[in-house]
């Protein structure tokens, strides 16, 4: 035997024993093992490789490949052998290791329980787990060359081409609900998820991950609907109108938008519930709900709050439109229910509030209307009436008060008060808001909350409108006929006053008769009346001509303000109240104040900010540049005869 060097280090073989046999060499379970090979070339051939593992002299276990080479004489015979062996135990535990890789691998893929799809650049598909073949009720096979999109509604195709495409672009990407269609033509709500293939830095293909949720949704949809509404009626509930006027409440306020709120409760319920039991009492709740969903109303809501109190609650609801509701509801119960083949008789009490005009919020409104109903169920029940109780002035109720209201500018009940602007860099006052308020003789002081939704209700608003753009045109000429040239006064125009198309007509005789530069006369309007973009222009671009300053009150509130300084000829904006009032303590406040006010500048608009009550705001304002305040820290609303007292003759 003879051995070279490195096969010594291996086999542990020294140089003494190089020309001994191999069993007096090797232990004697190596030993055979070769033997058995050698054995096996001489029986059958010139050369044999196999692969073995041996423990090296140092102990550690080594993987060989051997390959073993006869070498014969002249006549044929085999005088010895050559054994060549390498180790190939790196490799093989490279191998090894791929293996398990890709045996993990297909573990995740072929057990997964969501269907994985591997396709291509242009969405074919190479390769289907088991999962996507129950998906969509095809076979893996039958699913190799198809395209992802030939199971993809038309109205998704869209979306799903871009989730591939970003995906493509080496972006993992999701969408929580796509639509898909199986074999028998049923769709599927499923969740998407988009895996780039990448390879040597390029993008192959795309795996895709899809799960079927359709099941999950309709549970999700199930619970949703038992959450949020009334299992007796099928109504909704309560925890659905607190949800809804929150949703609501917000985008009325912006847009000047009123909404009426029903709270109604059945009178004498108990009563029948105590007598024909309670089954009886609930098959007459679900009448009488069966009863209420069939409103004339065109946008509306109906919730049962729970025992025999149900809402009502009328989306664009004016004060009109609401008691219209009222009487439909009366009327709807004027006749009979029946209930087991026996007719019975209720009536309703009905308490009624208008958002915003008797509550701003979610609680406040509902409060109202429950306090309503109280009045109604201590004065005979079997009626509505609507929220007063806030009122200072306690009408008997709106119809007198609309009586009192077209007589009061005939009476001189209606008086203008003056609240100062302040220009915050120099302290001066040149221009002040007119602001409208009614002394009644009989009922006494009454705020413009309570009239003013009245009067647009009415129509009355045009007429008092009128009177007020005349009334401070001849203020206007008073104080400049005693030198005080400079002054401008700002008007507030309701957005009914601002749909009359001869509004301008109206000013510019004003202005003439009273011989007043335009530019003395500021038309405030809130953003609420400018919904017609198109009218709107068209009224803008007329009073523009005249040479009317232009205000926006309370900007920020609506929600399309970036709009109106785009395309409206603006002159001034006025930051509202709310936005002030708390720019202190929110830094979101803050935030949108010093955005207003840099906007504003950035467009050549002038900036006034309302409700100034603090010294704090003041200093807050005039660090941001704006130019003019108003609120009650310079001065509340006034009489003229006090502006020129106090104001002016100090300027």
């Amino acid at each position: 035997m003879f051995v070279n060097e490195k096969g010594q280090l291996q086999s542990g073989v020294d140089q003494g024993q190089v020309g001994m046999f191999m069993e007096e060499v090797l232990e004697k379970e190596l030993f055979e093992h070769l033997n058995g090979q050698y054995l096996n070339l001489l029986e059958n051939g010139d050369r044999l490789s196999f692969i073995d593992e041996i423990r090296t002299a140092d102990g550690n276990l080594m993987t060989n490949e051997s390959l073993l080479t006869a070498i014969r004489n002249d006549k044929g015979i085999i005088d010895f052998v050559v054994a060549v062996s390498r180790d190939i135990t790196a490799s093989v535990h490279e191998r090894k290791r791929l293996i398990d890789s890709e045996q993990r691998y297909r573990s995740i893929i072929d057990h997964n329980m969501d269907a994985v799809f591997s396709l291509d650049r242009n969405g074919e598909i190479l390769e289907a787990n088991k999962a996507s073949g129950s998906l969509l009720g095809f076979s893996e096979e039958d699913l190799i060359g198809c395209s992802i999109y030939d199971f993809v509604i038309e109205e998704e195709v869209f979306a799903i081409k871009n989730v591939l495409e970003h995906c493509l672009s080496g972006e993992s990407i999701e969408k929580s609900a796509c639509w898909l269609s199986n074999k028998r033509g049923h769709q599927l709500l499923v969740h998407l998820k988009s895996i780039p293939i990448i390879i040597d830095g390029e993008i192959p293909g795309i795996y895709l991950i899809v799960r079927d949720i359709t099941e999950h949704s309709q549970n999700t949809e199930t619970i949703k609907y038992l959450a949020f509404h009334d299992q007796l009626t099928g109504l909704w509930n309560r925890r659905a109108l607190l949800d809804h006027l929150q949703d609501e409440i917000p985008s009325a306020m912006k847009i000047g938008k009123e909404m009426a709120l029903l709270y109604l409760d059945l009178d004498r319920f108990k009563f029948f519930n105590d007598t024909l039991g309670h089954k009886t009492g609930d098959d007459l709740l679900r009448t009488i709900a069966e009863r209420l969903t069939s409103l004339s109303s065109v946008n509306y809501r109906i919730y049962r709050q729970g025992g025999d109190e149900f809402i009502i609650l009328l989306f664009n609801g004016s004060r009109d439109s609401a008691e219209k509701a009222a009487q439909e509801i009366m009327s709807k119960f004027s006749e009979p229910m029946y209930v087991h083949n026996q007719e019975y008789y209720i009536t309703p009490s009905i308490g009624i509030s208008i958002f915003p005009a008797d509550g701003k919020d979610t609680e406040t409104l509902i409060k109202s209307a429950d306090s309503a109903l109280f009045q109604v169920k201590e004065k005979g029940k079997a009626h509505y009436r609507f929220y007063q109780s806030d009122m200072n002035v306690a009408f008997p109720n709106f119809i007198l008060m609309e009586s009192h209201l077209r007589r009061a500018i005939e009476k001189e009940e209606l008086l203008i008060y003056y609240q100062p602007q302040v220009n915050l860099a120099t302290g001066k006052i040149e221009s002040f808001e007119a602001l409208l308020r009614w002394q009644n003789r009989k009922f006494g002081f009454v705020t413009p909350s309570q009239f003013i939704p009245l009067a647009e209700d009415t129509g009355l608003i045009i007429p008092i409108g009128e009177w007020v753009i005349e009334n401070v045109c001849e203020q206007l000429s008073k104080w400049r006929s005693k030198g005080y040239q400079s002054v401008r006064v700002a008007i507030n125009i309701s957005p009914k006053q601002f749909q009359q198309h001869q509004l301008p007509d109206i000013i510019n005789r004003l202005l003439k008769k009273y011989k007043l530069p335009p530019d003395s006369l500021e038309i405030e309007i809130t953003e609420g009346a400018m919904q017609d973009t198109r009218t709107t222009l068209t009224m803008l671009n007329r009073l523009k001509e005249i040479g009317i300053i232009i205000s926006v009150d309370d900007f920020g509130t609506g929600y399309s303000s970036l709009n109106y300084l785009k395309r409206f000829p603006l002159d001034i904006l006025k930051i509202d109240q709310t936005f002030v009032k708390e720019i202190q303590q929110s830094y979101k406040d803050a935030a949108i104040t010093k955005t207003i006010i840099h906007l504003a500048h950035s467009l050549g608009l002038e900036v006034v900010a309302e409700g100034v009550e603090e010294m704090e705001q003041v200093e807050f304002l005039l660090n941001a540049n704006c130019q003019k305040a108003q609120g009650f820290y310079f001065s509340k609303p006034v009489s003229a005869l006090e502006i020129e007292e106090k104001v002016l003759v100090n300027q």
